[in-house]
């Protein structure tokens, strides 16, 4: 289902709780509202339609949808890189920087375990999600 984009920035700086399997069905309003905003849109935390749980999706260099259930970076490159970032739940872009890599580890919609490495784009759109469930915003 679409969902409305919460844009309270108090509700958006409270920290998601732990996801369980009751919580799996999310992905789907998730990704519902994200190809509703496709034009503008790289990613989602839930926290952004409204839920306190750590599940976000990313768009893959594709525009295949990645889900991560109680996702953590494990690793973090040296390198670091600036750029302009925007958000749906906020006006504008802004200046942020980000690691060039991250080591991730999460659980997919099926609550299998997954660790995988991210370079770029990808990279940044995962940290700019595990922001948002952390209530950090760009």
């Amino acid at each position: 289902m679409i969902k409305e984009i919460v844009k309270d920035q108090e509700k958006l700086k409270a920290p998601c709780k732990k996801a369980t399997k009751n919580d799996l069905g999310l992905i789907k309003d998730l990704i519902d509202t994200a190809e509703f905003h496709k034009e503008r849109c790289l990613g989602l935390a839930a926290n952004q339609l409204g839920y306190d749980k750590c599940i976000i999706i990313v768009a893959d260099m594709e525009g295949k949808w990645i889900s991560m259930v109680n996702p953590i970076i494990i690793h973090k490159s040296t390198e670091q890189y600036s750029h302009e970032e925007s958000c749906l739940s906020l006006d504008g872009y802004r200046k942020v920087t980000r690691f060039k890599s991250v080591d991730v580890i999460y659980f997919d919609k099926k609550m299998k375990i997954q660790k995988m490495r991210y370079f770029g784009r990808l990279a940044a759109e995962i940290q700019h999600e595990i922001d948002h469930l952390n209530g950090i915003l760009i």
